[in-house]
């Protein structure tokens, strides 16, 4: 495989991933204001290994609008200014999110190339172009492995079709529902779409039946998962899973901490990314997903997006989040799973906490402690190890 990644360091190489952060945690330290204040206290040259990465705070996406609200335009979290960068976004929220320059700055390239793209190829881009960096980000990837792109951004399927008679692209790439779409309509005007052999999709649910769909028309079909903080996280290729993309460092953490779970956990997708103009270091993204087995090369694979760890839902007029059980579990110095559940009981909220142990005289103290935490009341079930389900859930709203 050719390298498109503009230098940064392969997932699968430990020693140059850390290597490489110790670099830019102290650029980050020296020159930005933000990371110096939040770094206090921290030795970039003690930061080597995964075990470790627990010495660096946990910096939450949805900590991203207060912070850009206080100190625009990012809430001093990149190097250039604003005028130096390429494009500059906003997303729901706002969130306000920017692009630097340099060849593939999204880390589109490599998630195209293990689709099997090549030079020369054309691709249809079907995703955003106005105010969201989807499009982008995929284009400049295609750019980097030299290929065309017709940037024809969600809807207007007329001129879409049109534009697949005219110029025949040999991938899509966009959300597969609008795939889907366009082959319909395809399919309903007579027109032959059957220069698409590849698709690349993201931004929408890919259920089996889908997937199984668009396979059946002679399409190749390859998921990727990423965020417009970050890029392309995780990509499809002929392993299980998604692989981790190149210049990423990423953790699997019990949803609201900074805690590690064990290998196989779904919990939420923590990432670091290395990247001068945008420094992310342990960004906590919201996503829930858990680790699979590495291939053969290192490189990490997760199982793809499974689903929000922000599980904050409001009880009796006040907030309860995932952070506030992790408390809990903290002081009880538990290991195991922790799962608040919310339900209605004769026309009132009704909480109830279970907890993963082995010794029952835990829940007296239990019931204490997430009472001065959350200041509601709630019984608390001790179960066995492993008797909560493995899906990352932290609070269960069944009302």
């Amino acid at each position: 495989m050719s390298e498109p990644t503009d230098g940064r360091p392969d997932a699968g190489d430990e020693a140059a991933l850390f290597q490489g952060l110790r670099q830019q945690l102290a650029r980050a330290i020296a020159d930005q204001p933000y990371w110096a204040e939040r770094l206090a206290g921290i030795e970039p040259g003690a930061i080597t290994d995964r075990r470790s990465l627990s010495a660096l705070p946990v910096l939450r996406k949805s900590d991203l609008v207060a912070l850009q609200a206080a100190a625009p335009p990012f809430g001093g979290l990149t190097r250039p200014t604003a005028g130096k960068l390429l494009r500059l976004y906003v997303s729901p929220g706002p969130i306000f999110d920017p692009e630097g320059g340099g060849r593939d700055w999204w880390g589109a390239a490599r998630a195209l190339e293990a689709a099997g793209v090549a030079a020369g190829e054309i691709a249809l881009n079907t995703f955003s172009y106005h105010l969201t960096p989807a499009g982008a980000m995929f284009e400049t990837g295609a750019h980097a492995l030299g290929c065309a792109v017709i940037p024809a951004g969600p809807g207007n399927t007329a001129d879409q079709l049109a534009a697949i008679r005219q110029y025949r692209p040999t991938m899509y790439v966009g959300t597969p529902d609008f795939l889907k779409i366009l082959l319909d309509k395809a399919d309903a005007a007579g027109i032959g779409v059957g220069s698409i052999r590849r698709a690349i999709v993201s931004g929408a649910a890919l259920p089996p039946s889908l997937r199984g769909e668009l396979e059946g028309r002679g399409i190749d079909v390859f998921q990727c998962y990423g965020t417009a903080d970050l890029g392309v996280v995780g990509y499809e290729d002929e392993g299980d899973g998604l692989a981790v993309n190149d210049g990423l460092i990423l953790e699997i953490v019990r949803p609201g901490t900074g805690e590690p779970v064990a290998d196989g956990e779904v919990g939420e997708v923590v990432v670091t990314r290395l990247n001068r103009d945008y420094p992310l270091i342990r960004f906590a993204t919201g996503d829930l997903s858990r680790s699979l087995p590495a291939a053969s090369d290192g490189r990490p694979r997760i199982a793809g997006w499974m689903g929000r760890a922000d599980q904050a839902t409001k009880v009796r007029g006040m907030f309860v989040r995932p952070e506030q059980v992790a408390v809990v579990g903290r002081e009880l110095g538990i290991s195991g799973r922790l799962r608040l559940i919310v339900k209605r009981a004769g026309e009132q909220d009704s909480l109830l906490l279970k907890i993963e142990h082995e010794e029952t005289s835990i829940a007296e103290r239990a019931a204490r402690l997430l009472t001065e935490t959350t200041r509601l009341r709630s019984e608390v079930e001790v179960v066995a190890p492993g008797a909560l389900p493995n899906d990352g859930k932290v609070i269960a709203d069944e009302r």
